[in-house]
C-alpha cells in the first residue's frame, strides 16, 4: 500500500495563465448563474400569469365559483416550492461570483491587506463537492418575501371579495356588501365542507406563510454583506 503524500496533479501556473483561467472560469459562472436566473424569472412569470387568469375567471361573472381563487392558492404555493429549489441551485452559482467580486476584481480596484485570503480554497471545495448553502426552508422564506407573499396576499383579497360581494356569487343578489360575517361564511362552503372549516384552513395557511417568511433564521452569508441581492 502507497501512503505517500499526495501531490498536486500538473505544472503550476504562471500568474498570466492564472489570470486567463480565473477571468474564463468567472464568464463561465455568470452564465451557469444567469440560467439559473431565467429559471427563478420563468417560474414567477407562470405564477404571475396564474394569478391574473384567476382573477379574471372568479371575478368576471357570479357564475364562477369561489373555489377557482382557492385553486390558484394551491398552484402558486406549488410553484413556489419549484422556484425554491430552483433558488438553491442559483444561490450555489451566484456565491462562487460574489467570491471572485469581492475577494478578486474588488481587491484589483481598491486593495485591502490581507483580505480574506483564503477564498480560493472556499471555491475549490465547492468545486469538489457542490453543496447547497441554503436550506428549502431558507429558500421558501426568501422567495416568499420577495415575490409570492404579494401574489397570496392578491388572491386573499380576491377571495374576501368574491365571498362578501353578493353580485359576484348570486346574479339575482342586490350590489353591495354581505350583510352579515355569517353569510360571507356560509359562501366559502365547498360541497359537504362548511365554510367555517374552509375559513379555518385558509387563515391557518397564511398564518404559516406570514411566519415561514418573516420568523424563518438563516439570511447570512452574502445577503449579510450589501443590500443588492435576490
Amino acid at each position: 500500500m502507497n501512503d505517500a503524500p499526495a501531490t498536486p496533479v500538473g505544472r503550476t501556473l504562471s500568474p498570466g495563465e492564472l489570470v486567463t483561467v480565473m477571468s474564463h472560469f468567472h464568464r463561465a459562472e455568470i452564465a451557469r448563474m444567469a440560467g439559473w436566473r431565467d429559471r427563478l424569472d420563468r417560474t414567477s412569470n407562470w405564477a404571475i400569469t396564474v394569478v391574473a387568469a384567476m382573477l379574471s375567471v372568479s371575478l368576471s361573472t357570479a357564475s364562477a365559483h369561489h373555489g377557482v381563487l382557492l385553486f390558484a392558492m394551491l398552484l402558486v404555493l406549488l410553484l413556489l416550492w419549484i422556484e425554491a429549489r430552483r433558488y438553491r441551485f442559483f444561490d450555489v452559482y451566484r456565491a462562487r461570483v460574489r467570491q471572485f467580486e469581492r475577494h478578486y476584481f474588488a481587491q484589483i480596484f481598491s486593495p485591502q491587506p490581507d483580505f480574506a485570503s483564503d477564498w480560493l480554497l472556499v471555491v475549490g471545495e465547492s468545486l469538489r463537492t457542490p453543496k447547497f448553502l441554503v436550506s428549502q426552508r431558507v429558500a421558501l422564506a426568501r422567495r416568499l418575501r420577495r415575490n409570492y407573499l404579494y401574489m397570496m396576499l392578491i388572491l386573499l383579497l380576491a377571495w374576501i371579495l368574491k365571498l362578501s360581494t353578493p353580485s359576484l356569487i348570486d346574479q339575482a343578489a342586490p350590489a353591495g356588501f354581505a350583510g352579515t360575517l355569517r353569510e360571507a361564511v356560509g359562501a366559502a362552503a365547498l360541497g359537504p365542507i362548511p365554510g367555517a372549516a374552509i375559513v379555518a384552513v385558509v387563515a391557518f395557511l397564511y398564518a404559516g406563510l406570514l411566519a415561514a417568511a418573516f420568523l424563518t433564521t438563516g439570511d447570512d452569508g452574502e445577503l449579510s454583506i450589501g443590500d443588492v441581492h435576490v
